[in-house]
């Protein structure tokens, strides 16, 4: 029976290196010799273009995905505005449900066996008038990573997010640190109080990276249970 693994990716905010983290992963998963898969449900902040909105996070999981996936089968909900998908959903005009989005990811399922899928903002984002992204994942059971943007207040988000995941009894793989500044003279304090205050794995710290220099990023080591 061919295993299928699935991880979702969560951050304490928005804007917080979801994305980057989830290339790093898929990048992983490729060289072990997985079929991979990146899936982001809703995207917001969309570019407008001839094909349609494009969004970056998604090119940027199309393009480290090793299986061959569509736009649309990566991101089945564009929005050009960058905020909460339920207001930049105006009017309803998508219908936006977990059994839509549970389709999606199925879809996927079908070609690849190892899928990252990208969450939408912060856990608790709402995606139409009555469901967060939080209520998909719980459906799903998805096993979860969160990523810490190290800045000021990161210490009471990660720790409000995981109380919240541990509440709804999803297996929180581990917690990911990405230093969102070059300089910060608390930053050393922050994630040493993250890492007396979570007790589940460290399972990367990310520096800052200029520009995602190509030479840095081959240098971050994860520790990832695949």
């Amino acid at each position: 029976m061919n295993i299928i693994k699935k991880i979702f990716i969560t951050g304490t905010d928005t804007n917080i290196g979801k994305t980057f983290i989830s290339k790093i992963i898929l990048i992983k998963a490729n060289k072990l010799g997985y079929k991979t898969g990146g899936y982001k449900p809703i995207a917001t902040g969309c570019i407008k273009t001839k094909s349609g909105l494009i969004n970056n996070d998604v090119i940027t999981l199309q393009k480290y995905s090793n299986t061959i996936l569509s736009y649309k089968e990566i991101n089945p909900y564009s929005f050009k505005f960058p905020t909460s998908p339920n207001i930049a959903n105006k009017n309803n005009i998508y219908n936006i449900t977990i059994k839509n989005i549970s389709r999606g990811l199925s879809n996927i399922c079908k070609k690849a066996n190892f899928i990252i899928i990208e969450g939408v903002g912060g856990w608790y984002t709402p995606i139409s008038n009555n469901i967060t992204m939080a209520d998909w994942v719980i459906h799903e059971k998805l096993p979860v990573i969160l990523v810490i943007g190290i800045k000021l207040g990161c210490i009471n988000h990660a720790l409000l997010t995981i109380k919240a995941i541990k509440k709804n009894k999803l297996n929180l793989i581990g917690w990911i640190t990405n230093n969102l500044k070059k300089k910060n003279k608390f930053n050393k304090n922050y994630i040493n109080t993250l890492k007396n205050m979570i007790k589940k794995p460290l399972l990367g710290e990310i520096p800052y990276i200029h520009n995602n220099n190509k030479l840095e990023i081959n240098k971050i080591k994860l520790k990832l249970p695949i």
